[in-house]
């Protein structure tokens, strides 16, 4: 029987963990920068209903930094699995608020960034879904899903 090889070397755990570091960062920054300071309100395009989507916007970087700060320690695929599915059902509820809610305003005229807003909510959500999927079956196997 042959083998294939896809000619993609492995990355190492210090990349990795790199990778979890920055997330970490990342998520952080933007959570400052969305509730403190200059805060979400700075932004032209967004409405007072803004808050109703706040909290689980908020929750979805928060869950994100704990999974990354989990896996700096330990990344084995049943935990980043797992540790991704939890973020992705998080993040699947944000994206179904920000629909429900659309704290967004784009003018009185009707406006293409309205529709291409709720186009990419759209992606976003098939998206994730499909993520949620593979990360299910990564913790339920324990080994990663083949690309």
């Amino acid at each position: 029987m042959a083998s294939t090889t896809t000619g993609r070397r492995p990355v190492s755990v210090g990349a990795r963990r790199a990778g979890y570091a920055v997330a970490v960062g990342i998520n952080s920054v933007l959570l400052f920068l969305i509730n403190v300071t200059p805060g979400w309100s700075t932004l032209p395009f967004l409405t007072a209903d803004m808050v109703d989507v706040l909290p689980w916007i908020n929750a979805s970087m928060l869950v994100g930094i704990l999974a990354n700060a989990v896996y700096l320690f330990r990344d084995d695929p049943r935990v980043k699995g797992l540790g991704d599915l939890v973020t992705e059902i998080v993040g699947v509820v944000a994206i179904v608020r920000l629909w429900q809610v659309f704290p967004f305003d784009f003018g009185a005229e009707p406006s293409a960034w309205a529709t291409a807003v709720r186009v990419l909510l759209v992606v976003a959500m098939a998206g994730t879904a499909i993520a949620m999927i593979v990360s299910l079956v990564t913790a339920l196997r324990g080994r990663p899903v083949p690309s």
